[in-house]
């Protein structure tokens, strides 16, 4: 295997160039000289659009020099990124029925000011505050029965003069809040109990004023969106669920009404919608669907709802409007599964594999590989040989689901999926859903929710023109909730010295691709090689490994993966590509401390692929680890002077998932 792995800057040859937790100011400001300059332009996309008719270089204008690298950059490079923003795309207030109708008191006005570092009450009265702002948000509230929880709180006469809104509004009042709540979620397989336009009009203009409120291009970007919430049919549960972004402005989104469940259950007429709102607005919109592992197959299944095979069509259509997947989030983590990936010690992180997502039916083995994203990766290498366009090339990302109006990742100050799993001592042993088909063994519960997750988008300014871009081109990644900064580049000659080099970013893109991106056959090189760094966050733990997670189809058509470590701290790689040994692990769990004097501040490396075939389709994504930290349950324990039962994890490795980069054979 050919790995160049990082080095000490003292020359050491067995280590990485900082580690043992060095996270001094200075050390992270020239480390980020690697991290936070980068660009969206996808130099391979221009290569591999270029025909015999476009101009030559000695064709073109002399581009005239400027001294100022940056000031070249916005001249003549218009969409290089500067940075990378944190965000989270998946956010409920008390708009959503399943929110407000439970407990949250907090609405979008709440939930922006949280984001955006302020100090609020939570629901239970309880005061709260993030360590660091969010760059960005997307208040996702359901669109089904769109205005039904604030309207109950409100005392609303129109909602009050219908049969089913008085009797939720007398239960919510009587606090039969949830079991309300549970009543109206049974509507969803059958259609709309209240029927009010007018309520959704009026709830939805709320939403879309409160993001323009909050939006401060450049400080503080506020995305306007909303949740699709389709649970399929009854006879098949499943969770299609899907948020839906907006590019543009709230007078542009205003326009329309959110599309639900109620209107189709069917991903490909929501899609059908979306194509309506851009032809008539003008706008642009897209959909990142989520929690794959709760749809009991159905998520990337190689049939269509109607039961007929996936065509080219639904291919280029899926694809078009859903570049990215939400891979982490509270209820479970979605990149893969200890059944699927027997060989990667890593797999069996946040699993929710019980059933459907209402607790309707209960998982089989068989579904698995079409929920989550690691197959579905392979999956969709497969389709693409056949249908000639993969339906499942998406790029990753990671956001909380949270149902508090509170997006907050951190263990030490995780706000729970709803009101009543906030802090308190026995929030572990409550309901997260109580499943619908009364068999409480496909129950979920807190003690199961991860603190998870985050969006990290390289982009170029914090504005919804620029966020949107870089989402459209995959140029995103996933985070349990850490803010670890990762870059991954795809090329055909990265020099090992190249990692190291202050244009290390300029040279990963005008030598190959970024994450998200293409990787065209070059006929006269032997094998991919790729760029990925990493540095860690500098309030969380250190990094314990880098690794590339390859996806392949063989001559057989079968799905294949394999796991390289890449970067290893403080230990050598061996020969079969694997740490040697793990990194070590210093938490004490009884008392939810750790120490930082283990692992690395930050990784580099460059590496071939020592397996290629040309001839085999392949995806590669990064994964970064860090070292073992306590989870939100073992802080629960220690803060509230208590013990929870049962099969808990009190200590976890927080990870990054980048989005992946593609190869395709010619032919």
């Amino acid at each position: 295997m050919r790995c160049h792995r990082s080095k000490r800057r003292t020359g050491n040859p067995s280590g990485a160039a900082l580690r043992r937790g060095d996270t001094s100011h200075g050390v992270q400001d020239l480390l980020k000289l690697f991290f936070t300059t980068t660009s969206l332009t996808v130099f391979a996309a221009s290569a591999m659009g270029q025909s015999e008719l476009s101009p030559s270089e000695a064709d073109l204008p002399e581009r005239a020099k400027i001294y100022s690298p940056y000031a070249e950059r916005a001249e003549h490079m218009p969409s290089f990124a500067e940075g990378v923003f944190w965000g989270d795309t998946h956010l409920h207030t008390r708009f959503s029925s399943d929110s407000g109708m439970i407990g949250n008191l907090l609405g979008p006005d709440e939930a922006y000011a949280f984001a955006k570092g302020e100090q609020v009450v939570s629901s239970t009265g309880q005061p709260t505050k993030l360590l660091r702002p969010l760059d960005f948000l997307v208040v996702s509230d359901h669109a089904e029965a769109l205005g039904l929880a604030p309207y109950i709180a409100e005392a609303n006469p129109d909602l009050l003069a219908t049969e089913n809104g008085r009797r939720w509004y007398d239960m919510v009042n009587a606090g039969e809040g949830y079991e309300a709540f549970r009543e109206w979620g049974s509507y969803l397989f059958t259609g709309d109990p209240i029927k009010s336009r007018k309520m959704q009009i009026n709830v939805w203009e709320r939403q879309t004023e409160a993001a323009e409120r909050h939006n401060d291009p450049g400080v503080f970007t506020a995305l306007i969106g909303f949740e699709w919430t389709s649970l399929n049919t009854e006879e098949t549960p499943s969770n299609l669920h899907r948020v839906v972004i907006f590019k543009d402005d709230g007078e542009k989104a205003s326009r329309v009404v959110p599309f639900s469940a109620y209107d189709s259950p069917d991903p490909e007429d929501l899609w059908a919608w979306m194509q309506s709102y851009e032809d008539e607005t003008g706008g642009s919109v897209l959909a990142i669907p989520h929690n794959g592992n709760l749809s009991n197959g159905l998520m990337f299944a190689t049939e269509r709802l109607n039961g007929e095979p996936l065509t080219r069509e639904y291919a280029e259509t899926r694809m078009r409007w859903e570049p990215l997947y939400e891979v982490t989030q509270i209820k479970g983590d979605g990149e893969t599964h200890p059944a699927l990936s027997t060989t990667d010690e890593f797999a069996d992180y946040g699993t929710w594999d019980k059933g459907d997502i209402a607790g309707v039916k209960p998982k089989l083995p068989e579904m698995l590989p079409y929920e989550y994203a690691r197959s579905a990766l392979q999956i969709g290498l497969q389709q693409e040989a056949e249908l000639g366009v993969n339906p499942f090339k998406f790029g990753m990302v990671g956001s909380t689901d949270a149902h508090t109006s509170l997006a907050s990742t951190r263990e030490e100050n995780y706000w729970g999926k709803f009101a009543g799993t906030e802090p308190m001592p026995d929030r572990w042993e409550h309901y997260v859903i109580k499943a619908f088909s009364g068999e409480d063994s496909l129950s979920t519960f807190a003690y199961e929710e991860l603190a998870s997750g985050l969006a990290g988008v390289w982009a170029r300014e914090n504005t919804r023109e620029a966020l949107f871009d870089a989402m459209m081109r995959k140029e995103t990644y996933a985070t349990t909730g850490t803010r670890i900064s990762v870059r991954f580049f795809g090329g055909w000659d990265y020099a090992s010295e190249d990692i190291f080099r202050p244009d290390a970013v300029e040279i990963g893109y005008e030598r190959g691709v970024p994450m998200g991106g293409d990787l065209p056959m070059r006929g006269d090189a032997a094998a991919p090689t790729f760029m990925v760094g990493a540095l860690k966050d500098s309030w969380s733990g250190n990094l314990d490994r880098i690794q590339i997670v390859k996806g392949w189809v063989d001559e057989a058509g079968e799905r294949q993966e394999r796991i390289y470590d890449v970067a290893c701290a403080d230990r050598a790689i061996t020969e079969e590509g694997q740490c040697d040994g793990p990194v070590g692990d210093t938490v004490d769990e009884a008392n939810a401390i750790w120490l930082n004097n283990i692992g690395e501040a930050e990784m580099r490396a460059v590496w071939t692929d020592p397996d290629f075939n040309r001839d085999h389709r392949a995806v590669y994504y990064a994964r970064v680890l860090e070292i073992p930290t306590p989870t939100w349950q073992a802080y629960d324990q220690e803060f509230f002077q208590m013990e929870m039962s049962g099969d808990i994890p009190l200590s976890h490795q927080e990870r990054a998932y980048t989005s992946p980069i593609w190869y395709t054979p010619e032919g």
